[in-house]
């Protein structure tokens, strides 16, 4: 068991294997963000701070190797 939810009064529980592929589907959409900022060019602007387009290529590297070994880890049974 992983984490809990009430549904309609009745208690689910989430296992490793959807909670893995959960992530990892959270993980691909961040990458596919981050790569169309790229391709796009778009601004990205925190707080007053314009966020380098560098930081979007580590970003696309990370959330793409995340989502790969959250994919990985729900294949794992």
């Amino acid at each position: 068991r992983l984490s809990t939810k009430y549904d309609n009064g009745k208690l689910t529980i989430m296992n490793k294997y959807s909670y893995m592929l959960t992530v990892a589907g959270i993980f691909a959409v961040i990458g596919v963000l981050h790569a169309l900022r790229l391709w796009f060019g778009w601004e990205g602007i925190i707080g007053g701070w314009p966020v380098p387009q560098w930081l979007s290529w580590v970003a696309v590297v990370v959330a793409f190797f995340l989502a790969y070994q959250g994919w990985q880890l729900s294949q794992k049974r």
